[in-house]
């Protein structure tokens, strides 16, 4: 398996992480009358309004990890199926992981601006795996 596979593999766990992190404290702040129910907003409104703000916060982080792995999965799949894995594009792949492990207690802890910086990184290296490709 190239590097780009292995990085996108843990950040597909990481994911898994991010998202206990975030329903573990949800279920224990709403109770499971509300999330194991159906969540009409009608009924019980929106539910990440109701939890607390680290919390919420984890909640749209877990959101922005589903994003940017779109994004991170085309390149890995690009520069591997294409045979374009070099020590660059392995770097860029692992610079976007640790990124992405640094950015949940950014957002969780609201690091300002540096949520926005550790952002940035991880989208400047999965750019940088795309280009790379064309390259």
């Amino acid at each position: 398996m190239t590097h780009e596979l292995t990085a996108l593999t843990l950040a597909a766990l990481l994911q898994v992480v991010q998202f206990l992190l975030m329903a573990v404290p949800a279920n224990l702040e709403l109770g499971q009358g509300k999330t194991m129910g159906p969540r009409d907003p009608d009924r019980v409104g929106d539910l990440r309004a109701q939890v607390s703000t680290r919390t919420a916060r984890l909640y749209r982080a877990l959101d922005n990890h589903f994003e940017g792995l779109i994004l991170f999965t085309i390149a890995c799949v690009v520069v591997t199926i294409s045979g374009q894995s070099s020590g660059f594009t392995a770097a860029c792949a692992y610079i976007y992981l640790a990124a992405r492990v640094l950015y949940i207690p950014a957002y969780a802890f609201g690091w300002v601006p540096w949520r926005s910086y550790i952002w940035a990184v991880g989208f400047s290296a999965t750019v940088a795996l795309l280009v790379s490709a064309l390259i």
